[in-house]
């Protein structure tokens, strides 16, 4: 431990509190063995680590030798992933005991994922984000097979560790490849080895791989083949979580990575990330259209999103737009954060044992029956479209202004045009429950209910503060850049 100091952990409180927590929670569970209390404890560790980050908010600092960053940037996903991780314990809560699988590892495992995604946020180190890309994930791969005796569940957990294992591969190869170029992992060191490298080629052989192994973590298409058989498979609370905090976590390392390592092969990987920005929302959009499961399609959906996403990150290339491209990326995960896990309240409200109620036809009549309920998913789909006055419109407005200052209008017509068509499978959604008969069964269940009436609000809500929201992010970038 030479080199290492009392000020790292300090610097570090918020992981290094969870984790600790999570440990905690570990003991309790082996002898209290009663899930409702690490529920609350869980519930309390993620309220307590907000509280840590939001005090760390415009502090810059490093830790451990400068493989971590703690900065403004770091701190937004902390909230974000937190604020997800407690939205997904009122989620399971109920579902799991409904269910019959209620167990305080359960919510162990998704404190250690949190805490992955965390330092996923502050790696400044390439094997760091490793590390963090394993301990965000292999909790993941439990939980999606967490349903005892469910070929679907068992199934889900499989694909998802065989293909996340496959693509830990590509970016262990791609830093190997990285630091043979470079001698050098921390990545202001790479950036500073880059100009005077040899072998050009491994650089952008190594950004390249890279960029897979965290593709398949935001789920872009060609990467994606996991996301529609996971998202069915898993606990519905589970796909909630890894549709929102998985994203985040990926893109985050995404983010820092390229932008402060890799600014020099920009002009030869646009063109690369372009085709991938079609290919994921056309895919993802054109696969949705075809479901009938309204977890299949909000699979779908979010690959669509991360095809979105990806579009602000096309314009890395450009300093001058480095600050409004992060800046929308963030501003965009947290409308994609609060609507997902409203639309996802909704499909847990109707879903029944053993996958029943995740047709499109169990939603018919929803709307004369469940009103409050309906008029809550009209929100989240309206939003999850772009519709205004929604936070999934800003977002939106945001990503497409930045693309369009860039110069890449054929992107943003991608987009307009993606946009159009999930309008379309959005709104199947809502003539099921408005303009077809039937009897929805609804479970009303208090967080369940939290959940639903939080979201709804704040996608409305939050919308009217958008320019303070964004002014939030552009401040969290600005020590990224």
């Amino acid at each position: 431990m030479s080199g290492y100091s009392l000020t790292d952990l300090v610097n570090t409180l918020p992981i290094t509190f969870l984790l600790l927590w999570a440990l905690v929670l570990v003991l309790v569970e082996a002898f209290a063995k009663r899930s409702s209390l690490t529920m609350v404890l869980a519930a309390v560790g993620l309220m307590a680590a907000i509280v840590l980050s939001v005090m760390q908010f415009g502090v810059e600092s490093s830790a451990f030798k400068g493989m971590l960053t703690i900065d403004g940037y770091a701190i937004f996903i902390y909230v974000l992933v937190l604020g997800s991780g407690l939205l997904s314990i009122l989620l399971s809560y109920d579902y799991n005991r409904r269910m019959g699988w209620a167990r305080g590892e359960y919510y162990i495992l998704m404190l250690f994922s949190i805490a992955g995604a965390m330092l996923m946020a502050s790696a400044a180190n390439l094997i760091v984000v490793f590390l963090a890309l394993e301990l965000l994930s292999i909790p993941l791969y439990i939980l999606a097979a967490f349903v005892p005796n469910n070929a679907a569940s068992e199934e889900a957990g499989l694909k998802y560790f065989l293909l996340g294992a496959f693509a830990g591969g590509f970016v262990l190869y791609g830093i190997a490849l990285i630091y043979g170029a470079t001698g050098a992992t921390d990545l202001t060191e790479v950036v500073a080895a880059i100009p005077t490298t040899q072998s050009p080629v491994f650089i952008l052989a190594g950004a390249a791989l890279l960029l897979i192994g965290l593709g398949f973590k935001v789920a872009v298409v060609p990467f994606h083949m996991w996301t529609p058989d996971v998202y069915e498979g898993a606990p519905t609370p589970v796909t909630a979580y890894m549709a929102v905090v998985a994203k985040a976590g990926g893109f985050a390392a995404l983010l820092r990575v390229f932008i402060s390592a890799f600014p020099s092969v920009a002009a030869d990987l646009v063109p690369v990330l372009s085709a991938l920005v079609i290919l994921t929302l056309v895919v993802g959009n054109l696969a949705a259209l075809a479901q009938k499961n309204i977890k299949r399609m909000f699979a779908y959906s979010s690959i669509s999103h991360a095809g979105f996403i990806m579009m602000a990150f096309v314009t890395y290339g450009q300093p001058g737009l480095y600050a409004d491209a992060v800046t929308s990326v963030l501003f965009y995960l947290l409308a994609f954060a609060v609507t997902s896990f409203g639309s996802w309240a909704v499909v847990i409200a109707l879903e029944q044992a053993e996958g029943k109620g995740l047709n499109f036809e169990d939603y018919a009549g929803l709307g004369r029956k469940y009103p409050v309920l309906s008029a809550a998913m009209l929100v989240f789909l309206l939003s999850f479209a772009g519709v205004p006055p929604t936070l999934g419109f800003g977002g939106k407005f945001f990503l497409f202004r930045t693309v369009l200052e860039g110069g890449y209008t054929g992107l943003a017509i991608v987009g307009v045009l993606a946009s159009l068509v999930s309008a379309y499978y959005y709104l199947r959604v809502v003539i099921f429950m408005y303009f077809h008969d039937g009897e929805p069964q609804v479970r009303s269940e208090p967080a369940l209910n939290l959940v639903t009436a939080l979201t709804a609000v704040g996608t409305i809500f939050l919308f009217l503060f958008s320019g303070q929201l964004l002014a939030w992010a552009s401040q969290a970038v600005l020590a990224l850049l």
